[in-house]
């Protein structure tokens, strides 16, 4: 891999893992059509809907089209992401609170204890995927580097069209890279630079919030790129 003139800043890391990676993912992304942009691979998945026809209970969006959301519990799939907060020193309520769920439900979850475990996340769409990733990115532009006012579920007008979500996909993530790249050493270590509303950021130093960010992308970028592949052998039978 090549080396010369890497970083070794804080900062510098921070931004040359997600160049790379925002690099990789619009390769990976060129050519996408409305139709596998809103595949749904199985039954019951993830996906952006018109309003009147969202079947999620806390789907949202500020406009005609919606990004599902289910209902406030924590999926089998998260339990050690809990643990891993409280083992950072997040407070049940305060984990509670991120999650949208009872401080029973977490104590549950902590202790192994209490209700069945849930279903599994249910998959999702490319579209869904997507939507999720610029919603979150512009959230925590506004409560970091903007007015830090407007609610983050109204900040992205999702659309039916795979060409006009990634146009505007690519414009917020490359303001928020910029504003990051502006970040000085003292605003790393700031604990509460972002007060993004769904999270610990308010509780996190800026430095831990920005590695988050780079994780939450590479991730849901890497489940984009797999459903990519299935959609293209989608019709592929063993010969």
């Amino acid at each position: 891999m090549e080396t010369e003139g890497a970083r070794t800043d804080r900062l510098g890391l921070l931004l040359d893992q997600f160049d790379q990676a925002r690099d990789m993912a619009q390769v990976r992304l060129t050519g996408l059509g409305d139709e596998e942009y809103l595949w749904e691979p199985v039954a019951g998945c993830w996906s952006i809907r018109r309003r009147g026809e969202a079947a999620t209970p806390r789907a949202y969006g500020p406009g005609g089209w919606v990004l599902d959301k289910g209902a406030p519990d924590i999926p089998a799939n998260e339990y050690a992401e809990i643990a891993r907060q409280a083992a950072g020193g997040m407070t049940v309520a305060k984990i509670a609170e991120d999650w949208s769920v009872s401080v029973e439900r977490v104590e549950q979850i902590l202790t192994h204890t209490g209700a069945p475990e849930p279903d599994e996340a249910p998959v999702s769409t490319i579209a869904w995927r997507l939507g999720h990733l610029h919603s979150c990115f512009a959230g925590q532009w506004e409560w970091s580097f903007g007015e830090r006012r407007q609610e983050p579920k109204l900040l992205v007008d999702f659309t039916p069209s795979a060409a006009l979500a990634l146009e505007r996909f690519w414009a917020l993530i490359d303001r928020w890279r910029d504003s990051v790249a502006a970040v000085t050493d003292e605003q790393l270590d700031t604990v509460g630079f972002s007060q993004y509303p769904y999270g610990s950021d308010p509780d996190d130093p800026f430095i831990a919030v920005l590695a988050g960010a780079n994780l939450e992308f590479i991730h849901h970028m890497a489940e984009i790129a797999l459903l990519r592949d299935l959609w293209r052998a989608r019709f592929t039978t063993p010969g």
